[in-house]
């Protein structure tokens, strides 16, 4: 049986990159990701630790809304820092100071893109695509059915597509 801080080390850095990327901010993702883990601890009997983590990402979910529903009232901007070590770069040799530069700036534009895509689409392709989750979990998390989850899925990219098509001459997301 795991005990909570066994959960809280395996899933901490999930649930952080989550609302890092839904929120773009990294402060904001500290914020609350501790609040997710205080509302574990509140309902540790009540949560199934086979399905920790679909409770753990519903809840970084609803948390996220929560606090952007709180900015929009005061109306506040999305700070769109993007934190480098949780973006991924592609392997490879040293590629130099420019194409360093052009990926970062790619990353920047598809954090910044996947910010205006409407719900639920930008969970959706969060999950997929930055967390790398299975549809079925992906399922369980948004409580959807398999098959809006792979429409939607596929919407999203292709929306996401449309909206990078005038920066790049052709962008291949997945």
């Amino acid at each position: 049986m795991q005990g909570f801080e066994d959960v809280v080390t395996q899933q901490q850095r999930k649930v952080h990159s989550f609302a890092h990327y839904f929120l773009g901010s990294p402060e904001e993702a500290e914020d609350v990701t501790q609040e997710v883990f205080l509302k574990l601890w509140k309902n540790w009997s009540k949560v199934d630790l086979e399905r920790v983590r679909p409770w753990l990402l519903r809840v970084t979910r609803n948390a996220c809304y929560d606090r952007l529903r709180k900015k929009r009232s005061t109306a506040r901007v999305i700070n769109m820092d993007t934190d480098p070590e949780i973006v991924e770069s592609s392997p490879g040799r040293d590629p130099g100071p420019e194409v360093d530069a052009q990926r970062a700036d790619f990353r920047r534009n598809i954090t910044g893109e996947l910010q205006k895509l409407g719900e639920p689409y930008r969970s959706i392709l969060i999950l997929r695509e930055i967390e790398g989750l299975r549809y079925r979990e992906i399922s369980e998390i948004l409580d959807l059915p398999l098959n809006t989850v792979r429409v939607y899925i596929h919407r999203g990219r292709k929306q996401l597509r449309e909206q990078l098509a005038g920066r790049y001459d052709s962008v291949a997301i997945a």
